[in-house]
Parts: C-alpha cells; structure tokens; sequence
C-alpha cells in the first residue's frame, strides 16, 4: 500500500469509527436539534482531541501525515480496541502510536496506609492530572464516594465539571472549579505529552463552555494550600483549611487533607460525619 494510499485509509478509518460513537459515549455534549450525521461530528473529535477542526478535517481527508502522539489522542477519543490501534499504526507507519501514554498511576502503597490510619480527618492522594488515585472513608463520606466512579473517570476536575453531587458541594462552586483549571494547566505545562491529559482537556472544553473559557483564560496556580467552605447534605456547612503535602521521593503523587480547629463547629461536623461510617 503507497504512503497515499495508507494516509486515504487512514482517514477513512478515523471516519468510520467516529461513526460509531455516540456523543454521549465520548463524553462530549449533546447538542440540541437533528443531527446530519451518525456517531461524533468532526468538530466533536477535533474538540475532544484538543486539535483544531481544520487540522482533524486534513486528516480525515487523507491530506497530512499524523505525529504519534496526536494519534495516540485521537485513539483514545475514538476509544479504539488493541486490534484497532494495531491496524492505526500501521496505516500510519509509525513504530507506536502510544509513546507519549504512561501506566495509569496506582496510589502508593505508603501513602495508602497512611490514608487509612488518617480516621478523624479526610484525605485524597491525587496524581497526574489531578487524578484522584486514592481517599479514605471520611473523604468519600465528606464529598463523593469515588469507588462508585471508574476508575478511568476518577478525575478531580472532570468530576468537578460532570458531577453533580460535586458541584452542589462546594459554596463557591466557581471559584473552586476555576481554581482547579488552572491548577489542572500547571499539570498541562509539566507533561506537555501526556496524551491522557489532553483528551480530558478536550473532553471538558467540550462538555462545558465555562471550562473552555477558563482554560483559554491560561490562568496557573499550585497545589498548595488554601479554605474552601462545603455544604453537606447530612451535616450542613464545613469551613475547612486544605494543604498539600509531597512525598519527596515521589512528587507526581500529593496528599491532599482538609481539617479544621478542634473547637469548631465544622471540627463537630466532621465527628458526626465520621460517627455515621
């Protein structure tokens, strides 16, 4: 097969398969009235993947050869199976359209023990892309319980955006969420080819219009330290002091913990919470 002929192929493909999939599956939104064609428009893709239209719609048409790690995105967007990607490297001729993707980061198991001996006060270990990697039972009783989320979803921004017990959590839900955009950009900066990182990027910005604005605003900010102020459905407001704390050895996994004076009306909050586990 000529390299024409591959790159036609290819684009081909890429068509059929964006066929398939339905908006709602890729996570990208819905948008009202009739539809012209099946599965995701090419504008969806080209969002999801954090490219622009015109650059996805050369590639379909078989025009420009695809880098690898834009190949490795637009896989994970079409959520291609093994046999799949298979057949993408090779009309491509690439060696490997996955360079770019690291192993879904595992909590460690230090920080695990140290989660679980964290009883009176909630804590998140959060990785990569500000995924969260891990929690204790007072954490998934004060916001969400993350086991019930796959864990492919189990993003702290995505959930920020997507979910709506997060969102009705936070007072300041605004601020919160735009805060965490530009913590998320500091992350984006640190791992310009993480492949993952920027399919959530393109998810977001296409699921939600106050993500794609903020995220153009490339507002930064660290994970550090700060207030935010949550209202529980079962013990009402918590006023709670967030810091974040980096394990030396390993500092793409961060413990996050919330706590709040012992003679506070969150501090009695929170022992009620814990009483109800």
């Amino acid at each position: 097969m000529s390299g024409d002929t591959r790159m036609s192929e290819l684009g081909t493909f890429l068509k059929a398969r964006r066929s398939e999939l339905s908006p709602r599956q890729a996570g990208a939104a819905e948008t009202p009235g009739p539809r012209r064609v099946p599965g995701l428009r090419r504008e969806e893709v080209a969002a999801l993947a954090n490219i622009s239209t015109d650059y996805y719609t050369r590639v379909e048409q078989g025009r420009i050869r695809v880098s690898a790690p834009v190949l490795t995105v637009l896989a994970d967007v079409l959520q291609l199976d093994e046999d799949q990607r298979s057949y993408l490297v090779s009309l491509s001729g690439k060696q490997e359209v996955r360079t770019p993707r690291r192993a879904r980061q595992k909590v460690l198991p230090q920080l695990r023990r140290l989660l679980d001996d964290l009883e009176t006060i909630p804590a998140i270990v959060m990785g990569r892309r500000m995924d969260v990697l891990g929690w204790n039972a007072l954490a998934a009783a004060m916001m969400i319980d993350f086991a019930e989320v796959p864990e492919s979803r189990r993003n702290y921004v995505r959930l920020l955006f997507t979910d709506a017990r997060m969102r009705s959590l936070y007072q300041d839900w605004e601020t919160v969420a735009r805060t965490a955009v530009a913590q998320l950009r500091m992350e984006a900066a640190k791992y310009p080819d993480d492949a993952r990182l920027a399919s959530l990027v393109g998810e977001l910005s296409v699921g939600d219009p106050q993500f794609a604005s903020w995220w153009a605003a490339r507002t930064v900010a660290s994970l550090t330290t700060g207030t935010k102020t949550l209202v529980h459905p079962d013990v009402g407001e918590l006023v709670l002091d967030w810091d974040t704390l980096v394990k030396a050895d390993d500092p793409e996994q961060q413990l996050v913990i919330w706590t709040a004076a012992e003679d506070s009306a969150t501090h009695r909050a929170l022992q009620q919470l814990r009483s109800q586990l």
